[in-house]
């Protein structure tokens, strides 16, 4: 099994309390970490503007910006985000964004990419709010004008959402025909087939029952397509709430439910209950079975997220002794 690490940009409040010049720092600390041994394959950023779970002015980091800030400072992690919304910015220029940094990072970029969801910060940054099957139309012209500017350098779409009229892109990215392609997200009619046609990476939800099921929407789609289902890569994302015993792990949630407080304390249990319910909860013997579990369904890469990394690194460190090198042995 493989493993990337979100690294805390804020959007999640898990920045709070720490002052604003020590937040790269953090990031940054915290990314070289991941850049050493050989345990964490990427690391990954949300792209997002307002905070959640609500929109409540905590610092939120621009993505992209922090994703050739990472490919500056690391050597050897792979960088990705999940996922960057299609129509936060025209996808020509992505395209272009996306290829310098797989130039500044030696070819180490993901390129995750979506529909988008978030309506309080598409409306607040006048992007509108098109309903979901113009945001999917959106995302599948995107992807074809990615597909021709990494591949040929230059592209030509008169698309519904997009145009382009012989942009041209130079340099090519490091990576041949581009940046992986990730199609997050588990909508069946069109995220999914979207995917089958394009993605390298897949990503949707996490759980037993919801990953086999989105899976075999996703192989419907492949056969369709004549796509080979085993060729897509399929991860899902986790909050891991780990501890080396159960007392720890409860630990753990109530500080989740303390810091959380701090900012959205209306909303403070209940993401302390959501963090409690999740698959990747309890001692690293327990967390070792529900992957084993899941990799025995074909999840084969677990983007990780742990809500105290900012502060603590200890559950990350208690992860990567115990928890990894079982799946990998």
């Amino acid at each position: 099994m493989r493993f990337g690490l979100f690294i805390p940009q804020g959007w999640r409040q898990d920045l709070t309390g720490i002052e604003t010049a020590q937040h790269w720092p953090v990031m940054r600390d915290l990314a070289l970490h991941a850049d050493e041994g050989d345990v964490w394959e990427s690391v990954w950023v949300y792209d997002h503007f307002h905070a959640v779970p609500e929109p409540n002015g905590e610092a939120v980091h621009e993505a992209w910006s922090l994703i050739n800030a990472f490919a500056a400072v690391t050597r050897r992690v792979r960088l990705g985000q999940m996922c960057t919304c299609m129509a936060y910015r025209n996808p020509a220029y992505l395209a272009k964004v996306a290829a310098t940094a797989d130039v500044v990072s030696g070819g180490r970029v993901e390129m995750g990419i979506g529909a988008g969801w978030y309506e309080h910060e598409w409306r607040a940054y006048g992007y509108g709010f098109p309903r979901a099957g113009e945001r999917l139309a959106m995302l599948d012209e995107g992807v074809q004008i990615f597909e021709q500017l990494w591949r040929d350098g230059v592209a030509t779409l008169d698309g519904k959402h997009y145009q382009v009229d012989g942009a041209q892109l130079a340099p090519l990215p490091l990576q041949a025909g581009g940046p992986p392609l990730w199609i997050a997200g588990g909508g069946e009619k069109k995220t999914l087939r979207i995917a089958a046609e394009h993605a390298a990476y897949t990503n949707f939800d996490g759980s037993p029952e919801g990953f086999v099921h989105k899976s075999e929407i996703l192989r419907g789609h492949c056969e369709d397509l004549g796509r080979d289902f085993d060729s897509i890569v399929r991860s899902a994302n986790y909050n891991v709430v780990i501890g080396a015993t159960d007392a720890e792990v409860d630990d753990r949630i109530a500080w989740v439910e303390e810091h959380m407080s701090r900012t959205v304390p209306d909303k403070a249990p209940g993401i302390a209950e959501d963090f409690r319910n999740g698959p990747l909860v309890g001692t690293p013997e327990k967390i070792v079975e529900t992957l084993r579990q899941l990799e025995g369904l074909g999840m084969t890469y677990a983007i990780t997220y742990f809500a105290e990394a900012a502060y603590d690194r200890s559950g990350i460190e208690l992860f990567e002794r115990e928890v990894v090198p079982a799946l990998r042995g």
